[in-house]
């Protein structure tokens, strides 16, 4: 831990003296300079106080949420000048030395100075995520997105062709801090009409305290025709702090899955359901979490027993490394998983037909729909925030699926 932190502090040193190199060539006033090292040296400060307060059996807390914030909204924009201008440096010192050594130039210092044009463009590409953070911090983590997929199967059963599933995710009830934004999330759901709503767990960050502020808001979740389903999220275990007993643990994880059904969902738990329509059903199967590197209680076997390859099958899986390790080859042939646990690292870049995050590098489907061997999983971008507390390009999502026909 002493290791760690001696670590952090060496490298934000660097970065804050890059930084600083980049503000002094642009602005050359003293008051400005030592203004600006009082504010970072606080926010230092500030960041490195906090993280040695983190406490491993509270978890996640509003003062962690703001350090992140605080992190990330200081050093990501000294980051990318701190990367210029060491691109600079090397030329610097590539440009000195061939000075020296090849046109023997002894009368001029060996580093050529800093210019201010490259210090300019830093400050100026530096600006970029800073409001671009700020903003995922103020109106980004609540700017919620209706996204409309429809899905076409051959073997769909006629009586469902043109059947809507509202899909949502990751609530992390713990992290809210704006109600009025949440009821208003709400009254979007509600607006979709679907026939189903589909929930694919993490309805809390750790404690089941969480969720109990929101229950009646969501509520407010209005009954849908064929059902309210849910499934958990590997935040649901309480598995991310160390707990004083294991019997609170196990309190805790009674009192989450009891969540579900206070706000009206029905938990599935490694087993499957039929929805009926007509004379033809389709049959809904729910697992606990798996993850290739997080908790695996998910058993598929189990909750397919009884179902034929020839059922048409919809799987909530919240993790959805699950589909690309276990689901899409399976012999029982799932139809369609919905998940979502990525929140798309709640940090990217999605604009028609492209899309970046972070997240690509650790899941291989993790936003939208994507398809292989005929079989389709949908990724929920989620309707919550998780450790930053905001969303830059990835916004908090309601997914309204389609199913058709073909």
């Amino acid at each position: 831990m002493v290791f760690r932190l001696l670590l952090l502090c060496f490298i934000l040193g660097v970065i804050e003296l890059y930084a600083f190199q980049a503000f002094k060539t642009v602005f050359r006033l003293r008051w400005a300079l030592t203004l600006y090292q009082i504010i970072s040296l606080l926010l230092f400060a500030f960041i490195v106080y906090s993280f040695t307060q983190f406490d491993r059996s509270v978890g996640q807390t509003r003062q962690t949420l703001l350090t992140m914030g605080l992190l990330l909204l200081v050093y990501i924009p000294k980051i990318v000048a701190t990367l210029i201008l060491f691109g600079e440096d090397i030329y610097r010192v590539v440009f000195g030395a061939a000075r020296y050594f090849i046109e023997s130039d002894t009368t001029r210092d060996f580093l050529p100075g800093r210019r201010k044009f490259i210090s300019q463009i830093a400050l100026g590409l530096a600006a970029v995520p800073f409001l671009s953070l700020i903003y995922g911090m103020t109106i980004g983590k609540y700017n919620y997105k209706v996204i409309k997929q429809r899905i076409f199967f051959p073997d769909l059963p006629d009586a469902f062709d043109g059947f809507t599933i509202t899909h949502i995710s990751d609530i992390h009830s713990g992290s809210f801090d704006n109600p009025e934004k949440i009821n208003y999330a709400i009254d979007l759901v509600n607006e979709q009409d679907s026939d189903i709503i589909l929930f694919t767990g993490d309805i809390v960050n750790t404690h089941a305290t969480e969720m109990h502020p929101w229950i009646d808001t969501f509520n407010r979740i209005k009954p849908h025709a064929y059902g309210k389903y849910s499934v958990l999220g590997n935040h649901d275990y309480g598995e991310y702090i160390d707990w004083p007993t294991q019997r609170e643990k196990e309190e805790n994880f009674t009192a989450i899955k009891k969540l579900y059904g206070d706000i009206g969902f029905q938990l599935l738990l490694n087993e499957h359901t039929y929805i009926q329509k007509g004379d033809e059903k389709i049959a809904l199967v729910g697992v606990e979490n798996w993850g290739k590197n997080f908790k695996q209680a998910g058993d598929l076997q189990k909750a397919a027993q009884q179902l034929s390859k020839y059922d048409f099958k919809v799987l909530m899986s919240h993790d959805p490394s699950h589909w690309e390790y276990e689901v899409k080859q399976h012999e029982k042939h799932f139809h369609l998983t919905l998940s979502g646990h990525t929140h798309g690292m709640q940090f990217g870049i999605e604009i028609p037909g492209f899309k970046w995050s972070l997240a690509q590098y650790m899941y291989k489907q993790w936003a939208g729909l994507y398809e292989e061997f005929g079989r389709y999983i949908y990724v929920n971008r989620g309707f919550g925030f998780h450790a930053y507390p905001g969303r830059v390009g990835i916004m908090p999502e309601i997914t309204v699926i389609q199913l058709k026909k073909r």
